[in-house]
């Protein structure tokens, strides 16, 4: 069985963190799948997929650590050619792919406790952003 839909968000850039645990556990329920596989696939070049324990103060250490990989202020040849400033936001979303797979056991996420599935915008604007969730088992 596979069964897919089409998350839509707003995110407000800069490395924005959104948990969307509980949209994609829906979806999963919403599918009949009780053991099998969930792809989440952000569409876009400027965002991730990933997990993380999505409390305010790891949000804030892991904007951190991205400044430091890929400063949003340092110019790209990106920024140089197009003129949008936004070489940074590639870089990120490079560097942390664009989807997970997580195990469904039981008709459930198989997720530790503070594990929760996040969508990370890196765009410098806000815009609206889709992820794909498709869900594939029995």
């Amino acid at each position: 069985m596979v069964h897919g839909e089409e998350i839509t968000l707003s995110a407000k850039g800069h490395s924005d963190v959104i948990d969307i645990t509980e949209r994609v556990a829906k979806i999963v329920r919403a599918s009949g799948v009780r053991e099998g596989l969930v792809a989440v696939h952000v569409t876009g070049s400027t965002a991730s997929i990933t997990t993380i324990e999505c409390e305010p103060a790891l949000v804030a250490d892991f904007r951190d650590l991205l400044e430091r990989l890929a400063p949003s202020d340092k110019p790209t040849r990106h920024g140089d050619t197009w003129g949008d400033d936004n070489g940074f936001s590639h870089l990120r979303a490079s560097l942390m792919g664009p989807g997970i797979t997580v195990p469904v056991r039981a008709g459930r996420l198989v997720l530790g406790t503070w594990q929760q599935i996040v969508l990370v915008d890196h765009d410098n604007r806000p815009r609206e952003r889709q992820a794909f969730v498709q869900v594939v088992g029995e």
